[in-house]
This record gives C-alpha cells, sequence and structure tokens, in this order.
C-alpha cells in the first residue's frame, strides 16, 4: 500500500491501536506529540507543542502525508478554556500542512458529548433521544468538539482536503498515563477490591446501573478511521461507532467481578464515586505493583478515576446509531465483553495488573 499517515495523539488509547492497524496493513506511520510517552513500536517519532504554531510549522516542514488523524486534546479548566486550547491544537496542524493536504484524508475523533455536552455542562439541557443519530446536529452549549470540527471543516474547504468525523462512545483499549480509561481503571480498581478484601461497588448512576448502553473498542475505531480513508464513498461525513452490541451495566459489573474472581456487590442505590473513595489507592496500589513486581507503581498513570465517574454517573440512558456507517459499508463489530477481557488479558501479559 505504501501509504503515509500522520497520528497527532500517537501514544493516547486511540492513536496506539491505529498506528498498530495501520503498520499491520502497510503504512508507513508517523506520530506527533509532546514526547511525554513514547510512540508505539515502528513509527517515526515528531515532537511538537500543539499549542504553539510555530513549534508544530518547524516540525512538520516539508512533510507530506496521505491522511491525517487527530486523537488528541488537553483538558482544560473550563470549556471555554478548553474550546481556545483543543481548537488551536487543530488548527496549528492544518495550517502548518497547508497546501500538502490538498488530495488528503483529515480524520478527527470527538465522541458522545457532542450530542450530551461538554464536562461543564454534561447531561444539562435538552439531550438528544437515544440512540443518538447523527442527523441530530449540535447542542446549543459552548463545546470544544464544535471548534475542532469547525477548524476541519475550514481547513478542508480552503486546502481541498476531504474529511471525517468519527464519534465513539467510552472506549476499551490499552495505554499508560492517558486521561479517559475506563477498561483500565475497572481492571485497576478490581484489582484494588481483590488485594484490600473492599467490595466491588458500582460508582455510578442507577440510570446506568439499570439502563441500556454500549462501548467501542479502540481496534474497531482504528478500523473505521481507516476504512473513511481509503473509502471516497466514506468521506465528507461523520460517523458514529459503537462495537455493535448493547448492554446493561447491572450484568457487565458481574462479568468482570467474575473475570477478576471477586464478588459483584449489590448496587448501593445511589452514586458511590471513585474520585472521592479511591483517595488512599496510590499507596494500596503501591504495595500491589511491589508485591507482584509490576511494571507501573503510580496509580495516575494507569486510572482516570473521574472520567469513569463521569461516564458512569449520567442521569440518562446514553447508546448510538450506527447505521449510517454500516450503510455507507463499515461492517465492523466487536463484543464488549470480549472487548473487555482481550484488554484485561493484555494488561497481564504486559505485568499492568497481577496475572
Amino acid at each position: 500500500m505504501n501509504k503515509k499517515a500522520l497520528i497527532i495523539g500517537v501514544s493516547g488509547v486511540v492513536g496506539s491501536a491505529l498506528a498498530e492497524k495501520l503498520q499491520a496493513d502497510g503504512w508507513q506511520v508517523y506520530g506527533l506529540s509532546r514526547g511525554r510517552a513514547p510512540v508505539p513500536q515502528g513509527c517515526h517519532s515528531l515532537t511538537a507543542d500543539l499549542t504553539s504554531a510555530e513549534s508544530v510549522n518547524a516540525t512538520l516542514k516539508d512533510l507530506h502525508f496521505d491522511s491525517l488523524f487527530f486523537s488528541v486534546w488537553s483538558r482544560q479548566a473550563n470549556e471555554k478554556e478548553n474550546i481556545r486550547v483543543n481548537g488551536a491544537m487543530v488548527r496549528n496542524v492544518l495550517e502548518a500542512m497547508g497546501e500538502r493536504l490538498k488530495g488528503s484524508h483529515v480524520a478527527l475523533v470527538t465522541g458522545l458529548k457532542h450530542y450530551l455536552g461538554p464536562f461543564d455542562a454534561y447531561g444539562k439541557g435538552s439531550v438528544p433521544m437515544t440512540p443518538f443519530r447523527e442527523e441530530q446536529g449540535r447542542q446549543p452549549v459552548d463545546n470544544f468538539y464544535y471548534a475542532q470540527e469547525d477548524e476541519l471543516f475550514a481547513a478542508a474547504n480552503k486546502y481541498g482536503c476531504t474529511w471525517s468525523v468519527h464519534r465513539p462512545h467510552t472506549i476499551i483499549g490499552y495505554a499508560l498515563g492517558n486521561a479517559m480509561n475506563m477498561g483500565q481503571t475497572l481492571a485497576v480498581y478490581a484489582t484494588l477490591c481483590k488485594e484490600t478484601g473492599k467490595p466491588f461497588i458500582f460508582p455510578g448512576s442507577e440510570a446506568q446501573w439499570n439502563g441500556v448502553t454500549d462501548m467501542t473498542d479502540a481496534s474497531l475505531l482504528a478500523e473505521q478511521l481507516e476504512w473513511a480513508a481509503t473509502s471516497p464513498a466514506a468521506q465528507n461525513q461523520d460517523y458514529n461507532v459503537v462495537n455493535g452490541d448493547v448492554f446493561r451495566w447491572k450484568w457487565m459489573w458481574e462479568q468482570i467481578a467474575d473475570y477478576f474472581g471477586i464478588e459483584a456487590a449489590p448496587f448501593p442505590g445511589e452514586m458511590q464515586p471513585l474520585e472521592g473513595r479511591m483517595l488512599n489507592a496510590d499507596h494500596d496500589w503501591g504495595k500491589i505493583a511491589e508485591k507482584y513486581q509490576l511494571r507501573e507503581q503510580e496509580i495516575s498513570r494507569l486510572a482516570s478515576w473521574w472520567h469513569t465517574d463521569a461516564d458512569l454517573g449520567r442521569p440518562m440512558e446514553v447508546f448510538t446509531d450506527i447505521s449510517k456507517s454500516r450503510k455507507a459499508g463499515f461492517t465492523g463489530y466487536r463484543s464488549t465483553r470480549d472487548a473487555f477481557f482481550t484488554l484485561f488479558d493484555k494488561l497481564k501479559a504486559n505485568r499492568i495488573i497481577p496475572s
């Protein structure tokens, strides 16, 4: 195939899975990041401060790519700052490439906060009817996803590239030091419960415990990203992307507990957020890591309590329609339970959690 790709955010959950998929299919992969984490094996590492137009210009000078993939964000104090910083990161890369974008494809990964609203206004106001569909459009609130989309659309019009926007639900995948990683967080939480004897309590809302939901395996998202970049009929469109099955957490919680050989606690009747209950987890994890000779002793590089609390604490049912991409030709599927177990097996094999 001999195609060349640039992944912005290559060391994250999505970027790592995408780099693995593209390289397996013969792509030459470049990864652009701040340089704080190692890039996946086989990638060409590019380092820049994405918030600095000058830094990005210097790094990308004279480089050409068939496709660019954005899977990056920087969490700020509020949504106004999220818009300013995250919109600029997309703009800086696209403006640095300029006319070299002509004939290329640019893909942007956002998520279901497109429909739910940002963390500042999460689930407030009029949330669209489930399952979420692309035709439902934007919410009348500030949202950095919209700012990133607008930068993408402007560059496509200016420089003649094609585009696609991809909206996964909560992503299951492997990455260290990632700010949004529920699968890894639940693996760490279950391990802590097993080793300390504490109950494995669902931290979220009754609506999430009983309601229908879905998730997105990172490898499936990688498949959709490559499909959209290489299928002319799929381009210049926005797509939801989820595994294709649905479940209820009251069932999945027992499946995860069984995997780790622990008992799933009954639903407590009210939210029990992890962030408030894991205040001493770093100390406990240090002892567990020493006992089992694990690779990572800093729990902050493995678990994102706040993000898992936000997803599992939603006060409404959340799941997604994927008919649009199905009708356009994308047929990928994953079993969400299998996706969790595959991740847990990988965490064990890499000595991130005890085997």
